[in-house]
C-alpha cells in the first residue's frame, strides 16, 4: 500500500463568508449625442425626474437627489459615488453598457469611472443591456413607441463588441472577476438568440468570446445571463426551461435584473414585501432547475411614472408601482438573502441590487432627500464588517 493511500481524502476549503455586492449602474443622467435627434440639446433622463409629479394619492414623486441633478459624467461627481460605494460596503459597479453600431452611453465609464483618483476602491463589470432602444421618454399611452436603436447584432458586430470588451475593460485592473474569470452578463438573451438565427450559431458565438478572453491571458470567462421572460429556441414552439437554455448555450451563471421581472405588481401600489415573496418563489424555482451557479438579486423599489407623459392619465399606462419600500424593508430582503446563500455551504456568494442609480424606474442606493442614505446604510448594516 503506497504512503499516499494512507493519507485521509482532501476536504475542500469551506467557502468564504464574504458575499459581493453588486449594485446595477444606469449611465442616463449625462448628455449622449447620439440623443440629441430625439430630444433637445443635452438631454438626459434628469430632466423626467424634474418634471415627475404625484400621479394617485399618497404617491410620493419627484423624487429629489441629496447630491443634486449632477452629471455623472463629470469626474469629480463620479469620484463622490465611488467614495459613498466603498464606505457603504458595495464591491462593484456593474455598468448597463450599450452598443449599437458603435459606442452609446459610455462616458460615464470611459470619461469619469476609469479615471477617478479613487477608482480602485471599486470594482465594475458590464451588463451588456442588448435590448431594443425605443423613443419612449416619456412614453406616451395610445401613441406608436418608434424604434431608434436595434438590439439585433450579426456575428461580425458581435466578435467587435468582444474584442473591444477584452482589451478596454477585461484589461482593467479593477474589472470585477469571479473565481478569476472576469464577469460579463447579457441582459436579452433572447434578442441574442433572434440574432443568430440558431441554437448553434448563439453558442458558437459565446465559444469565440470565451476563447477571445482566455486567449488574452485569463483562464476563463464568467458569461453570465438575466434569466426573465420565456425564451422560444430557434426553430420551436414552446417557451425552453431555464435550464435547457443554460446547458445548450453553455452558460457560466445566471442572475436577475429586478424582481418584477418575476414577480409582477398586481395592485396600483403593490406592497415591498409581498413582490418579495413573489420573488423568493421564483429564486427557488430557477435555482432548483438550473445547474451554475444564481446570484439573487435584491430590488429597492418601482416606480416608472417619471419615464410617462405627465400630462395624461396615469390609469392610461397600465404601469403600477411599488410601494412601502423602506429602507428598513430593503435591509431586511437584504439580510434573508445573504443568510440563505451562506446557509449553502458550496453555492455563490453575489448578490445584485437593482439598483445603484434607477432613478426614473425608482430603484435606486444613491440618497435622495427623503431617506438620505438610508438605502446604503441597509447595505452596510447587512455586509459591513
Amino acid at each position: 500500500m503506497s504512503a499516499a493511500s494512507n493519507q485521509s481524502p482532501a476536504v475542500a476549503a469551506p467557502k468564504s463568508q464574504k458575499v459581493e455586492v453588486g449594485a446595477y449602474y444606469f449611465p442616463g443622467y449625462h448628455s449622449e449625442p447620439r440623443m440629441d435627434t430625439y430630444h433637445p440639446a443635452n438631454w438626459n433622463e434628469w430632466q423626467l425626474m424634474k418634471d415627475a409629479k404625484p400621479r394617485y394619492p399618497g404617491h410620493q414623486q419627484p423624487k429629489v437627489p441629496l447630491w443634486g441633478y449632477e452629471d455623472e459624467s463629470d469626474i469629480k461627481a463620479m469620484e463622490k459615488k465611488i467614495q459613498a460605494a466603498a464606505d457603504y460596503n458595495v464591491d462593484a459597479f456593474i455598468f448597463d453598457w450599450y452598443d449599437y453600431d458603435g459606442p452609446f452611453l459610455e462616458k460615464p465609464l470611459n470619461q469619469a469611472f476609469l479615471k477617478a483618483k479613487n477608482r480602485n476602491k471599486v470594482k465594475f463589470a458590464l451588463m451588456w443591456a442588448n435590448h431594443d432602444w425605443l423613443n419612449i421618454m416619456p412614453r406616451r399611452a395610445g401613441e406608436p413607441e418608434p424604434l431608434i436603436f436595434p438590439g439585433k447584432v450579426t456575428n461580425e458586430s458581435f466578435d467587435r463588441i468582444c474584442d473591444h470588451v477584452i482589451k478596454d475593460y477585461f484589461s482593467q485592473p479593477n474589472y470585477w472577476k469571479i473565481n478569476g474569470k472576469p464577469y460579463f452578463s447579457i441582459y436579452d438573451l433572447g434578442k441574442l438568440l433572434e440574432s443568430f438565427g440558431t441554437t448553434e450559431a448563439t453558442k458558437a458565438a459565446f465559444n469565440r468570446f470565451r476563447a477571445k478572453t482566455i486567449a488574452a491571458g485569463f483562464p476563463g470567462l464568467d458569461l453570465n445571463v438575466v434569466l426573465w421572460g420565456n425564451y422560444v429556441l430557434p426553430g420551436e414552439s414552446e417557451p425552453a426551461r431555464y435550464s435547457r437554455l443554460v446547458k445548450v448555450l453553455g452558460i457560466d451563471s445566471a442572475t436577475s435584473y429586478v424582481w418584477i421581472h418575476y414577480a409582477g405588481m398586481p395592485t396600483l401600489e403593490t406592497p415591498y414585501n409581498d413582490v418579495f415573496d413573489r420573488y423568493i418563489g421564483a429564486w427557488d424555482k430557477i435555482r432548483d432547475d438550473i445547474s451554475v451557479p444564481y446570484y439573487p438579486n435584491v430590488s429597492i423599489g418601482w416606480d416608472q411614472s417619471p419615464r410617462m407623459a405627465q400630462d395624461q392619465e396615469y390609469s392610461r399606462f397600465g404601469v403600477n408601482t411599488i410601494g412601502g419600500n423602506t429602507p428598513e424593508r430593503f435591509e431586511e430582503a437584504l439580510r434573508f438573502t445573504k443568510n440563505r446563500l451562506l446557509q449553502d455551504p458550496n453555492g455563490p456568494r453575489v448578490i445584485t441590487i437593482n439598483s445603484w442609480n434607477e432613478w426614473t424606474e425608482g430603484s435606486y442606493l444613491e440618497p435622495d432627500t427623503i431617506n438620505k442614505f438610508g438605502y446604503l446604510k441597509a447595505v452596510k448594516n447587512v455586509f459591513g464588517k
